[in-house]
């Protein structure tokens, strides 16, 4: 199933999907063109949704450094991010 959304150019320096926790606990996707995201129970929830939408791109997402919060509050935060592989989930 794809997205609902044109693909972007995700050959751009900044990834557009962050993925971390937020002050409480659960994983949060934030998305830097406000388009998608959303709060997660599970890292490997929140990472299949952003695979997803992404279009299966793993340039396009990256992981928050562990300790760093990630809000969704639909606002645009800036975290410091570092991309890492995305594992396939069935």
């Amino acid at each position: 199933m794809g997205s609902r959304y044109p693909r972007t150019n995700t050959h751009s320096a900044t990834p557009r999907f962050t993925v971390g926790c937020d002050h409480h606990g659960w994983w949060v996707v934030h998305d830097r063109l406000g388009r998608v995201g959303g709060l997660f129970a599970s890292e490997a929830a929140a990472l299949h949704f952003a695979d997803e939408e992404s279009n299966h791109d793993a340039r396009a997402v990256c992981r928050a450094p562990a300790g760093k919060c990630v809000e969704f509050d639909g606002k645009s935060t800036a975290v410091a991010a570092r991309n890492v592989p995305l594992r396939r989930y069935a």
